[in-house]
């Protein structure tokens, strides 16, 4: 396999409209046009994965639910991809990746008041179904997730 440098300059002849950035994490950004990558990492998933979410013009989403369908999209695409430069991504360590999303997804819409499962109501609301409480959550991709009453 090649490293993870050598991957990164196939990438970026093939896709010059991206630049392609070393970080401490990998993402992408829609505002910055930018791939960020670990070079330490060399998980060629993950990089293949966000240069998908580039391919595939994920900006945001409105509804939580929309985030995991985007995750799900871009790791079809990043195995699309892999394919193209003789590399494959483990459907375990897609499958993984993913239930960390919905994981996620089911703690935002957990009722803290009556622990039974909620819906989304608009951006960042959700509302009980079994005893009308209303919570607002916060981004909590990367901290933790805290929820909030709404009277």
């Amino acid at each position: 396999m090649p490293s993870i440098i050598s991957l990164i300059k196939k990438l970026k002849s093939d896709y010059p409209q991206f630049t392609f950035c070393e970080s401490d994490t990998f993402l992408w950004s829609h505002d910055e046009n930018t791939i960020y990558f670990e070079k330490a990492g060399n998980n060629y998933g993950f990089l293949l994965h966000e240069l998908a979410h580039a391919l595939l013009n994920h900006i945001d989403y409105y509804r939580d639910v929309e985030l995991l369908a985007m995750e799900r999209k871009a790791w079809d695409k990043a195995r699309d991809l892999a394919t193209n430069y003789d590399l494959s991504i483990d459907d375990d360590f897609i499958q993984s990746n993913l239930d960390t999303y919905r994981d996620w997804l089911h703690s935002r819409s957990t009722c803290p008041a009556c622990k039974a499962n909620g819906m989304q109501i608009e951006a960042k609301t959700y509302k009980c179904l079994a005893c009308n409480h209303k919570w607002r959550v916060n981004e909590a991709r990367t901290c933790s997730l805290r929820r909030y009453n709404v009277k």
